[in-house]
């Protein structure tokens, strides 16, 4: 099955190279490009790309701002967006994340970590490092909205474990982690993992996170 891509970058020498490393691959391709994110919002709508290759600072609109008109908690039908910033600036990723990115990526990152990301975003997964996510969340967490009572009746669905897990999930503990911290096995975290996002409605573990935080689930 073919991944296709829309790469939105304001430099196009960074859309030519995005484009070339993405189409050598045989599950990959490039199916529009976009130099702002206005123009990028517009494509993606139009084209429904399995993932949008997302710059930060762009003219027209910025690559938060696309990011939330296409994948927002309040979009009916969101597009995975992968940020890819020459700027290693937590502001950043957090609002991108809190946007509804999927995943941030520098763009010094390889080639094959590139290719790697967006194959990651692509199957629904989140790109986020656990120590950027306690970090993030340490220093930015008061920031989230306050409690839904939709979000807090949604949370009642979860069994005491599954809420554990969700805790460790918030807390930015990997799979492997939390199956040490809780002593089961990798697979059983995946599981309690995939069945938290289909009862809360959540994309991948970056929504997890912020849910958990905008519920008081746990606490900055």
């Amino acid at each position: 099955m073919t991944i296709e891509v829309v790469v939105c970058d304001d430099q196009a020498i960074i859309r030519t190279g995005f484009t070339t490393i993405f189409d050598s691959q045989p599950d990959l391709r490039v199916v529009g490009e976009a130099s702002d994110g206005k123009a990028a919002v517009e494509l993606a709508r139009r084209l429904r790309p399995a993932v949008v290759v997302m710059d930060v600072r762009m003219p027209v609109m910025d690559g938060i701002e696309a990011t939330r008109r296409l994948a927002g908690p309040d979009v009916t039908d969101p597009v995975k967006v992968l940020v890819v910033t020459t700027f290693n600036i937590d502001e950043y990723v957090f609002e991108a994340l809190r946007a509804g990115a999927s995943g941030f990526l520098l763009k010094d990152a390889s080639p094959e970590q590139l290719i790697a990301a967006v194959h990651t975003v692509a199957r629904g997964e989140a790109l986020v490092d656990p120590a950027m996510t306690r970090h993030l969340i340490g220093r930015h967490g008061s920031r989230l909205r306050p409690s839904d009572p939709d979000d807090a009746a949604a949370a009642r669905q979860l069994t005491p474990r599954e809420r554990e897990v969700l805790k460790l999930i918030a807390e930015g503990l990997s799979n492997s982690e939390i199956a040490a911290r809780l002593v089961i096995g990798p697979e059983t975290v995946k599981t309690y993992v995939s069945r938290i996002l289909t009862k809360l409605a959540l994309r991948d573990r970056v929504q997890a996170v912020v849910y958990a935080y905008r519920t008081g689930l746990v606490s900055p």
